[in-house]
């Protein structure tokens, strides 16, 4: 997701956004960093669908399952994939090669987003901010880095 923005002084800026697999590590969630590892988590997906597994074989014949109880397992077991998918955080970036006379030094922003949907409205709203204002918002996610 990129965007071109001319800052109401004539700078251009870029903003950009993108898609991190990881968390960025931060100060603030170094002590949730330092937690155990994935080990826990797969083993009760396996224990998960071995269950599934057991159930589904020692069903009867004679029993008969409606659509909408497998279309409602169906939604349980994908709840929290796509939540893990929405829910990625987002690098944003804004920066800007300053102006044609020197008189504006280069300048970059940086801050992260958290949410698929809620990163196109504030990309929007860094954009607007840059148009009227020439700079990022300081109270916004955003914050300079030298």
């Amino acid at each position: 997701m990129n965007r071109l923005v001319r800052g109401e002084d004539g700078r251009d800026w870029v903003v950009r956004a993108q898609m991190e697999w990881r968390a960025p590590a931060t100060a603030d969630d170094f002590e949730h960093d330092v937690a155990g590892s994935y080990g826990p988590g797969i083993a009760m997906v396996v224990v998960t669908a071995l269950l599934a597994v057991i159930l589904i074989v020692w069903t009867p014949d004679q029993v008969n399952i409606p659509a909408w109880v497998l279309l409602a397992l169906l939604l349980i077991v994908l709840f929290f994939p796509l939540r893990w998918i929405l829910r990625r955080p987002w690098t944003v970036v804004a920066e800007t090669e300053g102006d044609a006379t020197g008189d504006r030094p280069s300048e970059r922003w940086v801050g992260t987003i958290r949410g698929m949907f809620r990163v196109q409205g504030e990309v929007k709203q860094i954009s607007k901010t840059i148009q009227r204002h020439s700079l990022p918002d300081f109270d916004g996610p955003l914050h300079p880095v030298e």
